[in-house]
């Protein structure tokens, strides 16, 4: 590979909200260590719909996961596959649905909670279910965990790309909806907690991305076609460029994205265009 990466995805943090509350990461903004641009989700905005598209570089209608309730193993090509295949190593620390889709399905929890296979796709995984998730109880990992982990598999095994998911401000944004000052502190929290470790990160040598799958309205609902629902942040840290890409970027553009930073083949496929170029 010629160079490494880390995707980390917020589940449920709106373009709107990212670029008021996540001081940490606007900072970088201002500073000029980052890049800011409004990414569209696909259609259903549903979360695992927008995983699918995400890892794919297809829209639902192609690769088939219309919702939470219709998750399977994917026959399209994606990330993981094709970094193995140039003979990377892939890391994730996700939702279960991640190892569904891209490793084997279906999940039991006591095989796929974690492991580290050499044969992949997904080299080294740790997964988590929110099994009994509901309003009353949110079942998320404590996220500096979640960083810490991907961090900890960065270390050991040297990844050229890494994968984290964290579902926490989902969860929170369809309690409590966004207009109110628990979500203002869930923000506040994410941003501070996350901030060490991208300073770790960028100096072990990774470019980073972090975006969301989809946004979320005041009500705490996604899943539908408004701007509100759909446009999430997409933070970039790294040397390559982007030339006046057309706005928003559209999320099928970030599979091939990030193969292209990556330096592995992009498959036929991905067909949406490519939106960073390597310096």
């Amino acid at each position: 590979m010629k160079s490494k990466l880390l995707l980390i995805i917020l589940d449920g943090l709106p373009w709107r909200v990212s670029r008021t509350l996540m001081g940490n990461l606007e900072g970088w903004v201002e500073s000029g260590e980052a890049q800011v641009w409004p990414m569209r989700a696909v259609m259903p905005s549903t979360s695992a719909s927008c995983y699918a598209s995400i890892h794919t570089g297809v829209s639902p209608q192609v690769h088939g996961c219309t919702g939470n309730n219709v998750v399977s193993k994917l026959s399209q090509p994606d990330i993981f596959l094709a970094v193995a295949a140039a003979g990377g190593t892939n890391g994730a620390v996700a939702h279960s649905f991640w190892s569904e889709f891209f490793q084997r399905s279906p999940f039991e929890p006591v095989r796929d909670i974690e492991y580290d296979e050499q044969d992949g796709p997904i080299h080294h995984g740790r997964f988590h279910t929110m099994t009994g998730y509901g309003a009353a109880n949110q079942m998320t990992p404590a996220d500096d965990d979640l960083f810490a982990s991907l961090t900890n598999l960065c270390q050991r095994f040297d990844l050229d790309y890494g994968m984290l998911h964290t579902c926490t401000l989902d969860s929170m944004g369809h309690r409590f909806g966004h207009d109110c000052s628990a979500m203002d502190h869930a923000c506040f929290v994410m941003d501070e907690q996350l901030a060490p470790y991208i300073k770790r990160w960028r100096q072990m040598g990774y470019q980073i991305i972090v975006t969301a799958d989809h946004g979320q309205t005041d009500r705490g609902h996604h899943g539908g076609s408004t701007d509100l629902m759909r446009d999430a942040p997409l933070y970039y840290f790294g040397p390559a460029t982007a030339s006046n890409p057309e706005l928003p970027l559209g999320q099928l553009q970030l599979a091939p994205t990030v193969l292209s930073l990556l330096g592995a083949d992009i498959p036929d496929t991905m067909k949406a265009g490519v939106f960073l170029k390597a310096s």
